[in-house]
């Protein structure tokens, strides 16, 4: 099975310029690469979009906004 790395995930909200709740990011998550794909980071692996998207969340990779949360380039680490 095919395992995404989270930085494809923020890159992707990058790119999507909007902010998102968990529930409208994990739709998108599932949307992009399938909902039977699983993720993995520098430091975790082998989860799903939910698990991934809480993972994230409690590195701080995500900024507040008044719509949602969001993620920038500054949030990624520069290490794999």
């Amino acid at each position: 099975m095919q395992s995404i790395h989270g930085h494809d995930v923020m890159q992707m909200m990058i790119n999507s310029n909007q902010s998102y709740s968990k529930a409208s990011l994990i739709e998108k998550i599932n949307q992009q690469f399938g909902e039977q794909c699983r993720f993995h980071t520098c430091s975790a692996e082998d989860m799903d979009a939910a698990q991934l998207v809480d993972f994230l969340a409690q590195q701080g990779k995500f900024f507040e906004q008044a719509d949602g949360f969001r993620t920038d380039d500054s949030k990624m680490c520069n290490h794999e």
